[in-house]
């Protein structure tokens, strides 16, 4: 996630929409690598991994998801994970439905924000440009 003008110190640039670079596609792949290794020993581990590689990706570079959001998410899916190793409840089931259903929950209301910054915020966000540069963003150049 890119860090915020008040983390800087200063504005940042007008850099929208979805994202790859060569550290997120080596995450990608050791994360893939890593969730079939851990497969052979339990089912689960593997799933653990993809899981939580898969939504750092979704999270990070297709929504640019807000750290509130995220953080939000992580703490339901890590105590649910957690609490599935430790005692065996609420069973796997429970532990990704929920953690599905919260992601649905998270993206729709990033989707909805006038910060909105992800894949195809032209089309869900139009005034995203005018939003940015009111809120400490550099101008927004015309392209």
């Amino acid at each position: 996630m890119e860090p915020s003008a008040a983390d800087t110190g200063s504005a940042l640039p007008f850099r929208p929409g979805f994202r790859i670079d060569v550290i997120d596609t080596l995450v990608l792949v050791a994360g893939a690598a890593g969730s079939l290794v851990a497969a052979r020993t339990e089912w689960w581990m593997g799933a653990l991994i993809a899981f939580a590689v898969g939504h750092f990706f979704l999270f990070c570079n297709v929504v640019r998801m807000a750290r509130p959001l995220e953080l939000g998410w992580s703490a339901l899916f890590v105590t649910l994970s957690a609490s599935t190793i430790v005692t065996g409840q609420p069973g796997w089931a429970i532990a990704l439905g929920a953690s599905l259903a919260c992601t649905l929950a998270v993206v729709v209301i990033q989707l909805r924000r006038p910060s909105y910054h992800g894949i195809a915020w032209q089309r869900i966000n139009p005034q995203l440009p005018a939003w940015w540069e009111a809120h400490g963003g550099l101008p927004v150049r015309s392209r």
